[in-house]
């Protein structure tokens, strides 16, 4: 397989961590479409979404993923990548979708140990455990369309990876 493969989901799903593993796996590169935004703009998503707002953010945000997505790498994508159709259908044309997914406790917990503001700004202003649960609600059935497959993103990374080589391998086997 030499599609790239897309890592969808949730802030705080684990899309960095675990698709840095699965491309060290699978001798592919890596890319993070937020760490992109970063290295190409000099501005953080934060700084981009405080002088562009969220629609000028979701334009870099498309324009980046189309750049980065290449055969041999797989590319963790910002959680809310899946709001536009275009990035959607670009995704699961162009290579596989791993949809990552944590109920929002989990998701909650991760992000105030690491809770990163600078790369990720509030959506709504709320509590983070209220947040990632109205996001959530809003999101899962894009995730859904967007995804190839749906991996259980509460295990370790290294379970998680074997997961998704085990999803891809039946792909392939077909």
């Amino acid at each position: 397989m030499t599609q790239p493969i897309f890592m969808i989901g949730a802030r705080g799903a684990g899309k960095t961590t675990v698709g840095r593993a699965l491309a060290q796996t699978l001798g592919y590169d890596f890319v993070d479409t937020d760490i992109y935004l970063l290295q190409t703009s000099q501005l953080s998503v934060a700084e981009i979404v405080a002088r562009e707002g969220w629609s000028g953010f979701r334009r870099r945000e498309t324009q980046a993923l189309q750049n980065i997505s290449a055969p041999n790498t797989v590319v963790a994508t910002g959680g809310g990548v899946i709001l536009a159709e275009e990035n959607r259908q670009f995704m699961r044309e162009k290579g596989q979708v791993i949809y990552l997914r944590s109920p929002a406790s989990t998701l909650a917990h991760r992000l105030e140990d690491a809770p990163q503001e600078d790369q990720r700004p509030t959506l709504t202003g709320k509590p983070i455990n209220e947040e990632i649960s109205e996001v959530l609600n809003q999101r899962e059935a894009l995730y859904q369309e967007a995804a190839h497959f749906v991996v259980d993103g509460t295990h370790q990374p290294s379970a998680i990876v074997e997961d998704i080589l085990d999803a891809l391998a039946l792909q392939i086997a077909r």
